[in-house]
C-alpha cells in the first residue's frame, strides 16, 4: 500500500496494512512524517504489523540540478535513504526521473538537460557512483518510475546510464503509461530484465490512481507480467476507501497478490 493522507504516521499505515493482509507499506517521503528516518519505530511497527517497508523518494528529487549545493542536498536525501534502507532492509527505493527546467521559446519549448547534456549526464554519473559506495552489501534496488513517457531524448540517455548499474531497476506505473498514451509499455516490455516494481492502480485517458475494477486497463495482464518478473506491487491509490475497494476487487476475481 501507499503512504495516505488519512494514515500518514507509521502506526496506522502498518496497522491498516496488516488489516488488509497486504505485506509492505511504500513510504513517501514527501510527507513531514518521513523527513528524518526513525529507525526504531519504523522496525517497531514492522515487527509488531508483520510487514516490511519500500521508499518512495521526494517527487522533487533531482540528482543533476546544475546548481551544485541544490544537487549535492538531493544527493545527500538519497544516500540518507540508502543508509536507512540498508538498517531496515528495504528492498526497493522508487525515484522520478526529473525533467528539470525548461526554457519555452517561440515554437518549441527546450530543455536545459537537453542544451546541455555533458553536465547533465556527469552530474547523473557521479550520482550514480555514490549511490553504488553507499549501497554496497545491501539486497536493494532503486527503481525509476514513469511519469508520463520516458520520451524525451535525455531521458533516454539518462535510463541507459542508470541501467548500466545493477543497482537500478525499473517501476512500472500502468496509470501514468495509460493516461499519457502508453508511450512506455514497449520500453518495459523490452526490458523485463530490470523490471523490479510496479505501482498499480486503475486509469482511464484522463485520470489515475483509481481503484482498481473502475477504469479502462487489463488488470489481470499487468498483474501477470509483475509476477512473471517477480515484482513487488503497490495499489497506489489515494485514499483507503479506495484501497479497501482495491483489495475487495482482487478477492472478487480471485487474482493472486
Amino acid at each position: 500500500m501507499p503512504t495516505l493522507l488519512e494514515a500518514p504516521d507509521t502506526e496506522s499505515a502498518a496497522a491498516l496494512c496488516r488489516e488488509l493482509g497486504l505485506d509492505f507499506v511504500e513510504l513517501n517521503m514527501n510527507l513531514p512524517e518521513y523527513q528524518e528516518w526513525n529507525i526504531p519505530l519504523l522496525q517497531n511497527a514492522a515487527d509488531r504489523y508483520r510487514i516490511y517497508y519500500t521508499i518512495h523518494l521526494d517527487e522533487n528529487l533531482d540528482l543533476c540540478y546544475f546548481n551544485p549545493r541544490v544537487a549535492d542536498a538531493y544527493l545527500n536525501t538519497m544516500l540518507e535513504a540508502i543508509g536507512a534502507a540498508k538498517r531496515l532492509h528495504i528492498p526497493v527505493i522508487n525515484m522520478h526521473l526529473a525533467s528539470g527546467v525548461h526554457f519555452t521559446l517561440p515554437g518549441e519549448k527546450v530543455y536545459l538537460y537537453e542544451a546541455y547534456p555533458e553536465r547533465y549526464l556527469e552530474r547523473l554519473a557521479k550520482a550514480v557512483r555514490e549511490c553504488e559506495r553507499a549501497a554496497e552489501g545491501a539486497a536493494l534496488k532503486i527503481c525509476i518510475e514513469n511519469t508520463g513517457g520516458f520520451a524525451l531524448p535525455y531521458q533516454q540517455k539518462a535510463l541507459e546510464l542508470l541501467l548500466r548499474s545493477p543497482l537500478f531497476g525499473l517501476t512500472f506505473d500502468i496509470g501514468h503509461d495509460q493516461t499519457a498514451g502508453n508511450p512506455d509499455k514497449p520500453y518495459f516490455l523490452a526490458h523485463q530484465d530490470r523490471l523490479k516494481h510496479f505501482h498499480i492502480h486503475d486509469a482511464t485517458r484522463t485520470e489515475n490512481h483509481l481503484p482498481l475494477g473502475t477504469g479502462e486497463l487489463d488488470i489481470p495482464w499487468y498483474a501477470a507480467l509483475a509476477e512473471k518478473n517477480s515484482c513487488r506491487a503497490v495499489l497506489e491509490v489515494k485514499t483507503v476507501q479506495a484501497l479497501r475497494q482495491s483489495v475487495d476487487w482482487i478477492k472478487q476475481i480471485n487474482l493472486k497478490y
